[in-house]
């Protein structure tokens, strides 16, 4: 099957998002998403270019840092909340069909709550009204996660976002794809060198890129194909190795593009 193939705008070391589109679309990529922006001029110029360049603008992903506030009393979670809804309105505003989002954070997040989930209620029920997609990204318990994506099980709007180097260095006997399967809608794909089981203290979630690590990539195509996912391959990667520093922003891009049509090859 062959899929459209993506990056993050914001793989590239002292660049910024909007300057990275010219250099994506060169390598090849037909796809990119970005973090969030508080303001919507700035994702007003990025899709400009992208609709200019012939690039697809997939999804924004929306803040993390403070997610587990969404699940605790009072008003803390506002800030978090707050953001969320404004990355799905600058994705209303600009047509950019969907929002990922987290779920909690840490190998010890609060437990699952009434609270919490009227708040992610207000959340899906808010991108819906805006025609905008909430995709939730797998991260160290499967539990929080099946939870909501349970709940939304009949809304059309809402999704996962599989991440394969969160399964290989998180949940590595969790078979996300064979539980979500045709909810899939959105991939983060980049490499790492997994984590002991018994290793609950450090976090091995490198971002490698693909055959860096030891994620087994032809696993997640057969599952990918066998469920019918036909949405783009997007890497999730940076310049954050001194070897991949080392590389000029070209050359670090080419080898993104090679990398994730290997993949896409399988």
């Amino acid at each position: 099957m062959k899929r459209k193939l993506g990056i993050n705008a914001s793989c590239l070391r002292g660049i910024s998002q909007l300057d990275a589109l010219s250099m994506i679309k060169a390598a090849g990529f037909d796809t990119f998403f970005t973090g969030h922006f508080e303001s919507s001029e700035e994702v007003g110029a990025i899709k400009k270019k992208a609709d200019e360049l012939g690039l697809v603008y997939e999804f924004i992903h929306a803040p993390f840092n403070g997610i587990n506030e969404m699940w605790m009393p009072g008003l803390g979670y506002l800030t978090m909340f707050d953001a969320m809804k404004q990355s799905i309105d600058h994705a209303a505003e600009h047509g950019v069909p969907a929002v990922i989002t987290h779920v909690s954070s840490g190998w010890t997040p609060p437990q699952v709550n009434d609270l919490g989930l009227s708040r992610y209620d207000d959340i899906v029920l808010y991108a819906k009204d805006r025609g905008v997609t909430v995709a939730f990204e797998n991260l160290r318990l499967l539990g929080n996660l099946a939870v909501l994506v349970d709940r939304y099980e009949h809304m059309d709007n809402v999704r996962f976002c599989f991440d394969c180097g969160h399964e290989h260095c998180y949940t590595k006997t969790v078979k996300w794809l064979d539980i979500f399967t045709n909810k899939v809608c959105c991939t983060h794909i980049h490499d790492n060198m997994g984590r002991p089981f018994d290793d609950k203290t450090n976090d091995y979630d490198s971002h490698m890129l693909p055959f860096d690590g030891t994620y087994d990539y032809e696993q997640m195509m057969r599952k990918l194909d066998e469920y019918g996912y036909a949405g783009p391959l997007t890497l999730e990667v940076g310049q954050n190795r001194p070897d991949y520093q080392a590389m000029s922003p070209e050359a670090f891009l080419a080898t993104c593009y090679e990398r994730i049509k290997k993949i896409s090859e399988m």
